[in-house]
């Protein structure tokens, strides 16, 4: 049986009172310009979507979308567990805020309770950055320092593995004395495996055939899935239309 894919997103939702003065054509007209922006309109509502990213499976799993209706605004947005929050309720404000500015004319909310949303937004990351700049700017430096140490160790780790890889299909004789340690290298860490993935694209065109990356390394299919939905959804990867 086929193992599930990683964790999906959370949804949070949100509602605003709204008042529609233009028709669903005037806005849909306006609005349909804007790039990377999915529009569905019907008689009385429009509906905008964007897809930040989808995961290895094509999935929607960054994304929001705006529904439009004479008397209210829904608005709906993921949040993968990789991201804070308060800092993506911040992100999906600032897009809408510029989606409600440019229908305007056609379009309006209810301004009070919008600024309470971002009031509360903006009262949470402030919140979250109530320690001394300094004290925040060593953390950094030190988290840097450690992701740079073991980055490099990563590297020499996958390269130490494609060598013992070469060297067990070049001496029969070895075979089984390399075999014994390839196994005590199944378990990857996510950051191992981010730069094997790393690796492999670039020797194979920038493509990467799951089932043969994990028969390769001896890995579960399900967990090179995983890892290349992290990947994407941390910008290291994009998906191919």
């Amino acid at each position: 049986m086929a193992e599930e894919p990683g964790p999906a997103p959370k949804i949070e939702k949100i509602v605003f009172q709204a008042k529609m003065s233009g028709t669903v054509d005037q806005i849909r007209e306006r609005v349909k310009a804007l790039p990377f922006y999915a529009i569905y309109a019907q008689a009385d509502s429009i509906t905008i979507a964007r897809i930040e990213s989808r995961n290895i499976r094509k999935l929607p799993y960054l994304f929001y979308i705006v529904e439009m209706k004479p008397g209210e605004m829904e608005v709906s947005y993921s949040i993968p567990q990789e991201i804070s929050d308060i800092m993506r309720r911040a992100t999906v404000l600032r897009s809408i805020s510029s989606l409600i500015s440019l229908i305007s004319d056609y379009y309006t909310i209810d301004q009070g309770k919008f600024l309470q949303y971002i009031d509360s937004t903006m009262d949470s990351i402030l919140k979250g950055l109530s320690q001394p700049y300094s004290a925040l700017f060593n953390q950094y430096n030190s988290l840097v320092s450690e992701y740079r140490a073991l980055k490099r160790l990563n590297v020499e780790l996958s390269a130490s593995n494609r060598n013992l890889t070469v060297q067990a299909e070049q001496l029969t004789e070895e075979n089984k004395k390399m075999g014994e340690e390839l196994k005590k290298l199944q378990k990857y860490s996510d950051e191992s495996l981010m730069v094997m993935v790393q690796d492999w694209i670039e020797v194979h065109n920038n493509s990467i055939d799951i089932n043969e990356f994990a028969k390769s390394y001896g890995i579960a299919s399900p967990r090179v899935e995983e890892i290349l939905d992290k990947m994407v959804s941390l910008g290291y990867l994009e998906l191919r239309n």
